[in-house]
């Protein structure tokens, strides 16, 4: 559905390989084996293309789709004389069908997510998608019920992980998040994996075309007890709220309900911590484990 108004959908269907997935990995190792050969660190690499050491490492591994413009710098910096460049139409192609990617109950919200040129998010009951490491998506996906194959699983994190190219376009869509501090405290996956989701969180907070909040305990009640939601400007269309409830989705247009969700997202952001104090108490969380 194209017009982004609401609907009831049926429960998720296994998804199926679409043969992205192999492409993807193919081309990391391939792009592991060209910076090796070079002599250089995934950070020098990053430093040389304008993108995070962290992409590099994801799109080396295959869980994050190298964009055209990444294979570009990537093929000048490492002096492969073409070879990325002849990756490119198929990449563009695979960019295209992303959205299909997702299970049939997600995919609206992936395609406005994709197209955005804002995402405001409040989560209370789980680290949303777009700020997840690949292993705290993947200890979600594990104990998911019912039980998913491993091949599924692995689809997701990929999935998962590939939406989050949307930190490194430009101009940057404008984000804001509001996490309650309670999900400082739950130690998803393990030790080990907490500590590098809490890390994952500072690096994100710390962009500078992004507004990372955390709702503290002790405020008591806020204007969000209900429940996690999302705010999205799709590009040329009017804001949207989206809810989701065991992978029941919705996806919201009413512009009255709409409104309601923004002044809902107006005063957390109001009620929650500054940005730089919920670094902080995140760094601080940190240091006590």
């Amino acid at each position: 559905m194209n017009d982004l108004s609401d609907r009831e959908e049926q429960p998720e269907r296994p998804v199926e390989v679409d043969g992205t997935t192999h492409l993807f990995k193919a081309l990391g190792k391939m792009i592991k084996l060209l910076r090796e050969a070079a002599g250089l660190q995934q950070k020098e690499l990053a430093a040389l293309v304008h993108v995070s050491e962290d992409l590099v490492s994801s799109i080396e591994r295959g869980v994050r789709t190298p964009q055209p413009e990444f294979l570009e710098n990537a093929d000048r910096a490492l002096g492969a004389r073409g070879v990325l460049l002849v990756a490119i139409p198929e990449v563009k192609e695979a960019l295209r069908r992303a959205r299909t990617r997702h299970p049939d109950w997600f995919q609206d919200y992936a395609k406005a997510e994709a197209e955005a040129n804002a995402i405001h998010d409040y989560s209370c009951q789980g680290i949303m998608g777009l700020l997840q490491t690949e292993r705290h998506a993947r200890a979600v996906f594990t104990k998911r019920r019912p039980l998913l194959d491993e091949a599924t699983i692995e689809k997701r994190v990929a999935d998962r992980m590939a939406r989050q190219q949307i930190f490194e376009r430009w101009p940057s869509p404008t984000f804001s998040f509001v996490l309650d501090q309670s999900l400082l405290m739950r130690p998803v996956g393990g030790r080990e994996v907490h500590e590098e989701q809490l890390r994952r969180l500072v690096e994100i907070g710390s962009r500078r075309t992004v507004e990372l909040q955390l709702m503290p305990f002790c405020r008591g009640e806020h204007a969000a007890m209900e429940g996690s939601f999302s705010l999205l400007h799709p590009k040329g269309r009017q804001q949207v709220a989206y809810t989701e409830t065991y992978n029941r989705p919705h996806l919201i247009t009413d512009p009255e309900q709409v409104r309601i969700y923004t002044e809902r997202y107006g005063i957390i952001r109001a009620q929650a911590l500054t940005p730089d104090e919920s670094l902080t108490l995140i760094e601080k969380t940190l240091g006590e484990l």
